[in-house]
């Protein structure tokens, strides 16, 4: 889909007019001791810019968000961030007043040890970090960290790179998912598992399965119906009907097209197949009030910074479409 001039400078002008309003709206909740956000809108800060405070003051001043996710920052993944980059980035937090809603990290982003290589763990799709199997337990301490010095009770995780034949290694993938859990448990931070095309857990339908062998209240799902929609699935409503409700526990917007030989191109929210207006809807009247974070993919606009733009703007549509103010 082709966007003009003149779709991105209205995308700009969506974006403005969200900075401009909500803070009046959240003010007069505020008063009255309510919140004016049924989710906690945010957007993946790197899908805007490796410039952190550009990336930040982007979010909070023309998306008008309080909420950021963390992924990557001056061209580092998170989890490779020094102590001082680290006390830097909080510095940029605080100075646009945005909180974080989970730490986008690529844990258990890597293969299965003794399993037969997977064909998607040559693209090592990771956002600038690249762990073995080996060093999965000295990362999710270091999400932890990170998780407790950002102000976060969040940990995004994956389950491994997506086998041709997952089912003889699927209960011990659960293990090791539940003992993280666990581990997480005790530093009172919640793990998230995303639902990834090239990972085994793609679909609300392995999602499912997942939740049901893993009962931890600390092990909740990072819900992405682009995700699952890239793969086939058809993710609301679907998917979606299939899904413990009370462990979603983060949300991604992003959306797809699909050709007729399985193929599929990112594409700005509100294009696609995903029918954001009902996922929304139903996220609203299942109470669901975590991260809905921007997670576009989408470079149709040319440039990460104007892409998001549209995708936001288009997100924000969806949102006022299915009824929630934002």
């Amino acid at each position: 889909m082709a966007y003009t001039r003149r779709d991105i400078l209205a995308a700009c002008s969506l974006a403005g007019l969200g900075a401009a309003i909500p803070p009046l709206l959240r003010e007069a909740a505020a008063s009255q001791g309510e919140s004016a956000d049924p989710f906690r809108l945010a957007v993946i800060n790197d899908e805007i810019s490796q410039d952190f405070e550009r990336a930040c003051g982007i979010a909070a001043n023309e998306f008008g968000l309080r909420w950021i996710e963390l992924r990557g920052m001056w061209n580092k993944n998170v989890t490779e961030l020094s102590a001082k980059e680290v006390d830097d980035a909080r510095r940029i937090l605080a100075a646009h007043k945005l909180r974080v809603t989970d730490i986008a990290s690529p844990l258990f982003k890597t293969d299965w040890p003794g399993a037969p290589l997977s064909r998607q763990s040559e693209k090592r799709d990771q956002f600038g970090a690249a762990f073995d199997a080996q060093a999965q337990d000295r990362l999710l301490e270091t999400c932890i960290g990170l998780a407790h010095s950002f102000g976060a009770d969040r940990i995004r995780c994956f389950d491994y790179w997506r086998l041709d034949d997952q089912k003889p290694y699927r209960a011990a993938i659960n293990r090791k998912l539940q003992e993280a859990a666990e581990r997480c448990a005790k530093s009172k931070v919640i793990l998230l598992l995303e639902n990834e095309m090239s990972c085994n857990t793609a679909t609300g339908e392995e999602a499912a399965a997942v939740f049901r062998a893993i009962p931890s209240p600390n092990f909740m799902l990072n819900w992405d119906p682009g995700n699952a929609a890239a793969l086939g699935s058809t993710p609301y409503p679907d998917g979606f009907a299939l899904l413990p409700k009370t462990r979603i526990g983060h949300c991604h917007a992003k959306n797809v097209e699909r050709s007729p030989d399985g193929k599929y191109k990112w594409e700005p929210v509100d294009v696609g197949v995903v029918d954001w207006v009902g996922q929304l809807r139903a996220l609203k009247r299942d109470g669901y009030r975590y991260g809905l974070s921007l997670e576009t993919h989408w470079r149709g606009a040319g440039s990460p910074e104007a892409s998001t733009r549209i995708s936001m703007a288009g997100l924000k549509k969806d949102l006022g479409a299915a009824g929630i103010a934002v």
